[in-house]
């Protein structure tokens, strides 16, 4: 039962953050999902609704380096500058972040931090 009454606070959490945070073709949302092994991050237009770039720990890119690291705040990181490098190539630059209801710290953050080394903007 504990864990229920975890994810209704985070979606609660969730509602409240989503309220202020818009993506738009200017500077879409750069969202991030945690699991409890895998870590995910999408960009998103919401006036379109549709996903711009992702990647997550899963992604064949960095399949290798991820098999390579220990840690899941280090595989965290890999991803972020993963998003960054796609997101540079679809020629985005700026993004909105949303952490979707997490906390900013652990993952989250190294998520943001590696995004922000490769070069997104928030």
């Amino acid at each position: 039962m504990m864990f229920k009454r975890d994810t209704k606070k985070r979606e609660k959490i969730k509602i409240r953050v989503r309220k202020k945070i818009f993506g738009t073709p200017e500077r879409p949302r750069l969202s991030v999902y945690r699991s409890l092994n895998q870590i995910y991050a999408q960009i998103i237009d919401d006036t379109t609704g549709k996903t711009l770039v992702a990647a997550s720990s899963l992604s064949k890119e960095i399949l290798d380096d991820v098999k390579k690291t220990s840690g899941k705040v280090s595989k965290s990181k890999l991803v972020g500058t993963l998003i960054a490098k796609k997101a540079l190539e679809n020629n985005i630059t700026t993004v909105v972040f949303d952490r979707n209801g997490f906390r900013y710290h652990g993952r989250i953050k190294a998520v943001a931090d590696g995004a922000r080394e490769g070069g997104l903007k928030f």
